[in-house]
């Protein structure tokens, strides 16, 4: 096996780990570990990682770090985070998951969002159609759903707001849901992997099972699941989660939450873990293989069980040579030995916000984020960039990255040297690919002749070339060189260009 990344977990105090190495089962080398510690901690983080030549840092960022991470990432360029700050953008307020479903034209219940606190008032008392659904957007806001709250009128809005003191005003349209319940969809590799109805208590509205709310993993509807993959592939994650309503009177899914932060019972974090080996090996572990509405039969077994469940795998079907198999059940020979049971008081409580020694870090007011989502260069796409695209198998993704190896692809064209690959295809993807020119100021030699349509020879005579001349202010330059001419310099300008 090729040389594997260095991996490491990135760690928080205060803040519940999502992995751990029993969830890399089989990977061979050691994963290291960095834990921030909060306040002025940026600068030793990123010492450590350095220090421990990271090169791919896994785990879950709260949202009042999330800023901090960013600038952490841009001293880190060449470590990648998994999840991405870019997928991760969701997780830091209610605001950023509407930014992000209204960039990529995703389903959402219609949403005010005011920075301004007397217009968020206007609009709740002229304009806004009741009920409401007011929420924290930025924070913990995800504590049992204590800071979502349903106002029926005008009056009650206002004293919401006056007492919670929100800052955005976050409001929505709510939503009639079918059978008074929403579903939340877990996916793995851009796959639902779990999937189940949440339903409210009685005398409650609020659907979460922590406040009374009960679930079933049966007849969760395909336009569900269908949003919920469209979400996972505009986020490009590589695990996800979305809270997803039905509207009672048509049928119609909205999206109501979306992130990579989420609960979830240890087999499916193996399951993540599983892809994650597969995506960071380039296929050489296998990718775990989790049958559509699989979930239904895993929810008849008892929640304190399969909480306790780790490792579960699914065979794929392959049939026999006859189409026979013959299964004599053996006889029962011994009893199963009772085990003890795992009790709801065996997991600790939760700790209210305010009481964390970050309350001051948890209480900051929000500041308005620009979502950049940045589009696929295949010549460093992950695995998992590459399955977001149109009808992408993971035979035809590990094709292509094993092509990006061997050649600097400028042009999606370039793909069309794979057997799998024709027009129409690469029609379906170029408008989610970036521009993958390469910058002739800055290439070296070795890069120049992997490019289509140069070779050694033409990559020496450019190298040599742009030295000479201090660098190369125009690509109509090049015309100086022996054998290009009118043809062979548009050839080269769709595949070079100076800067970036």
């Amino acid at each position: 096996m090729k040389k594997l990344p260095k991996l490491g977990f990135l760690y928080l105090d205060y803040v519940l780990r999502f992995f751990d190495k029993s969830n890399f089962k089989g990977w061979p080398d050691k994963i290291e570990t960095v834990t921030y510690h909060w306040k002025n901690d940026k600068n030793r983080f990123i010492k450590e990682v350095k220090r421990k030549k990271i090169d791919v840092l896994i785990g879950n960022i709260p949202a009042t770090a999330y800023d901090t991470f960013v600038e952490i990432s841009k001293e880190l360029p060449n470590v990648r985070f998994v999840p991405s700050l870019e997928t991760q953008f969701s997780n830091k307020s209610k605001e950023n998951v509407t930014l992000f479903c209204e960039k990529y034209n995703l389903s959402v219940p219609y949403t005010k969002i005011f920075y301004n606190k007397e217009k968020g008032f206007k609009y709740l008392k002229n304009k806004a159609k009741y009920p409401q659904i007011v929420k924290r957007s930025y924070g913990p806001s995800n504590y049992g759903g204590y800071y979502v709250h349903k106002v029926d009128n005008y009056k009650e809005a206002k004293t919401l707001l006056e007492k919670e003191k929100y800052n955005p005003i976050y409001t929505q349209d709510a939503i009639d849901l079918k059978f008074s319940g929403d579903i939340r969809v877990m996916l793995i590799g851009h796959k639902p992997v779990c999937a189940f109805w949440r339903f409210s208590g009685e005398g409650q509205w609020i659907t979460n099972t922590s406040q009374g709310g009960s679930m079933s993993y049966e007849n969760v509807p395909m336009n569900a699941l269908e949003l919920a993959v469209e979400a996972s592939k505009a986020a490009k994650a590589e695990y996800w989660a979305c809270d997803i309503a039905i509207d009672a009177k048509t049928d119609k899914a909205y999206i109501l939450e979306c992130a990579t932060a989420f609960a979830a019972f240890p087999y499916i974090r193996d399951w993540i873990c599983q892809y994650l080996m597969w995506d960071f090996s380039n296929g050489k572990f296998p990718m775990p293989h989790v049958p559509l509405f699989s979930w239904e039969e895993l929810g008849k077994i008892d929640s304190s069980l399969l909480r306790t469940m780790r490792h579960i795998g699914f065979s794929k079907y392959k049939p026999s040579c006859d189409g026979t198999y013959f299964i004599n059940e053996p006889k029962d020979k011994f009893k199963m030995e009772i085990a003890e049971p795992s009790l709801p008081s065996d997991v600790p409580a939760s700790i209210a916000p305010e009481k964390l020694p970050i309350a001051k870090e948890l209480s900051k007011n929000a500041t308005r984020d620009n979502l950049e989502i940045n589009k696929i260069n295949l010549n460093c796409a992950s695995l998992t960039d590459l399955m977001t695209l149109h009808g992408m198998e993971e035979d035809l993704a590990l094709e292509i990255s094993e092509y990006a190896k061997n050649n600097v692809i400028t042009d999606s064209s370039d793909l069309l040297e794979l057997e799998s690959i024709d027009e129409q295809v690469l029609k379906t993807w170029d408008e989610n690919l970036d521009d993958m020119r390469v910058d002739i100021n800055t290439a070296d030699e070795s890069i120049l002749k992997k490019i289509k349509g140069i070779g050694a020879k033409l990559a020496k005579n450019i190298f040599e070339f742009r030295n000479k001349n201090k660098g190369i202010k125009d690509l109509d330059q090049l015309k100086e060189l022996e054998g290009i001419g009118k043809n062979k310099l548009a050839q080269l300008k769709s595949r070079l260009k100076i800067g970036e």
